[in-house]
């Protein structure tokens, strides 16, 4: 993948890694288009790009407005933007057991880190084969490899994405359409303090796991390498990664670790 001069779509680019990764890609001469629900966020994000000679066009979005998503897209398709890249880094965690969870809050994390996902790639999907290709990129995370405690609806919404990328690029990879899986191991973000527990609110703390993750920069330069080689799966943490190992080789004993471990 060549990045230089062509035009990506970042969500989730107001912090964290959606931020550091936006902010790399703008040293490659590209145009972004960013998004994110915090404004503020966005509107400092962009100060970067353009400090770094790159352009960029913000767009304040909500990724559980699945309506306005399709007319966003619609719309800066009609503008005359070609995307070469979609690049998904929003969503919302979780922090509360499945006995204590109310469904619709199952149902809220569920529009964001899936729906919402699902439904900005098929808005730039026909866009992208119709431009002769393109590249997609969905932020999973290591519990959507496997299940753990406070985590359920979470886990599983990064669970679907990877059965819903993985179908789609088995259908389109004739059309040049890449697809990457985006694995962030513990990052130093503040995804655990927007994470929201049983009654909506949010958690409003940093877990003491990701106060020792690697930086959300380190995390970005690890997608960039694993993009410009069109990896399908690009893992971004540290000795974390551990437990995919021992989920794959030493099940029990992950199932052992999973009901003692409290990730919190």
């Amino acid at each position: 993948m060549d990045f230089t001069g062509r035009t990506f779509w970042v969500t989730g680019a107001a912090s964290g890694i959606g931020r550091s990764f936006s902010i790399l890609l703008a040293n490659y001469h590209v145009r972004l288009i960013i998004s994110d629900r915090d404004e503020q966020g966005l509107k400092q994000t962009a100060h970067e790009i353009v400090t770094r000679g790159s352009t960029v066009r913000v767009v304040l979005l909500d990724m559980s407005d699945t309506l306005r998503l399709f007319e966003t897209a619609k719309q800066i398709i009609s503008d005359g933007e070609k995307i070469s890249g979609l690049y998904q880094f929003a969503g919302i965690s979780q922090r509360s057991l499945v006995t204590e969870t109310p469904i619709e809050i199952d149902r809220k994390i569920m529009e964001v880190n899936f729906f919402g996902v699902v439904a900005l790639t098929k808005s730039l999907l026909p866009h992208m084969i119709e431009n002769g290709g393109g590249q997609l990129a969905a932020t999973s995370s290591l519990v959507g490899k496997f299940g753990f405690q406070y985590r359920s609806v979470y886990s599983a919404s990064k669970h679907a994405l990877h059965g819903f990328f993985e179908s789609l690029l088995a259908e389109n990879s004739k059309y040049n359409i890449k697809v990457s899986m985006l694995i962030p191991g513990r990052v130093l973000t503040n995804i655990s303090i927007h994470a929201i527990e049983k009654d909506g609110k949010e958690h409003g703390k940093l877990d003491p796991g990701q106060a020792h993750g690697i930086t959300a920069e380190k995390a970005a330069r690890l997608i960039y390498s694993g993009l410009k080689h069109e990896k399908k799966e690009i893992w971004a943490g540290g000795n974390d990664r551990m437990f995919l190992h021992i989920r794959r080789f030493i099940p029990t004993l992950y199932y052992f670790l999973a009901r003692r471990i409290k990730p919190m």
